[in-house]
């Protein structure tokens, strides 16, 4: 089993453990997508998923799974996506909303990326050069930190949240807007 299977296999895991986890009224994780509903996501977007969200997605369940809230599910990161790119702020190319973390922010994929960087999108500040950093330089990586509880949003994690982020800024924002 090579690296990207054992990760999906552990994900698999944790997801249906949290699943069960959440007590007795609490909805299952959907189901896994089929290849043809990735080919129309992307034909909506305009762009590919990177191959390890689209196997997220046809291996392991349409979104409700991993960091804080969870992946959206593929049309709801579709329409985030969307919404975005109608908004009065300047979205990216290539970027997808993938978890809605609250009060607007966004952990996204740089589906343009080689590794599938995840990018922070925060609109708090007012400013759009503000709004954007790298959370991970990778989803694999991403997806570790979930996994083992180091990543900053875990509560285990010996970052805590009450600390004070200090993420990179996201340096090709303005070359993909």
């Amino acid at each position: 089993m090579n690296e990207t299977e054992q990760l999906l296999e552990q994900v698999a895991v944790r997801a249906r453990n949290s699943a069960h986890g959440r007590g007795e009224h609490a909805e299952p994780l959907p189901a896994p997508l089929g290849a043809g509903e990735i080919t129309r996501a992307e034909g909506i977007l305009g762009f590919a998923l990177p191959p390890l969200l689209a196997r997220l997605y046809t291996r392991v369940a349409d979104g409700g799974f991993g960091p804080e809230r969870g992946l959206l599910p593929l049309r709801q990161a579709v329409a985030a996506h969307e919404a975005q790119r109608a908004s009065g702020w300047r979205w990216p190319e290539a970027v997808l909303p993938v978890a809605d973390l609250g009060c607007a922010v966004y952990a996204c994929v740089d589906c343009r990326s080689a590794t599938a960087q995840v990018l922070l999108f925060d609109p708090n500040p007012g400013e759009p050069d503000l709004a954007w950093s790298v959370d991970a330089p990778s989803l694999a990586g991403w997806l570790r930190g979930w996994l083992d509880g180091t990543a900053w949003f875990c509560e285990e994690s010996a970052l805590g949240e009450d600390r004070d982020l200090e993420l990179a800024p996201w340096a090709e924002f303005r070359s993909r807007i």
